[in-house]
């Protein structure tokens, strides 16, 4: 079922990511080979809720990136259909949720879809975030 892309919808839907925690990084967080790629900046969070490679792409760091990916399309397939949302509007608040989680030195993307190095202040996000 589509939904109209509101503000008030966008957080509601954020308050359900919030909620319903974001699961993402905590199952991802398990694997030492990903939290080596984050803290490297090799990794970063993406706006459209998916995990991104930051420069030269190695097939392991691939394998990282595509392992995260899949899980994390599984888990917000669930959520959003579980809030009548689309994957995608579903996707987009979960990717700000969490770029606003990441922490200083840590990489994501910026709405012009350039990577940023996360610093001590807020790091831009998508207008489209609640």
């Amino acid at each position: 079922m589509k939904t109209p892309n509101s503000k008030l919808f966008m957080a509601a839907l954020a308050a359900s990511v919030a909620l319903g925690g974001f699961a993402a990084p905590a199952f991802a967080q398990r694997d030492p080979a990903y939290a080596a790629a984050r803290s490297a900046g090799q990794v970063g969070e993406k706006m459209d809720g998916y995990l991104g490679i930051v420069g030269s792409e190695t097939p392991a760091l691939r394998a990282i990136v595509n392992d995260i990916n899949i899980k994390r399309r599984a888990v917000y397939s669930q959520r959003a259909q579980a809030t009548n949302a689309t994957l995608e509007e579903y996707a987009l608040t979960a990717g700000c949720q969490a770029i606003a989680a990441t922490s200083a030195g840590e990489k994501y993307q910026a709405p012009d879809g350039s990577w940023q190095t996360r610093t001590a202040t807020a790091p831009m996000r998508d207008s489209r975030c609640p």
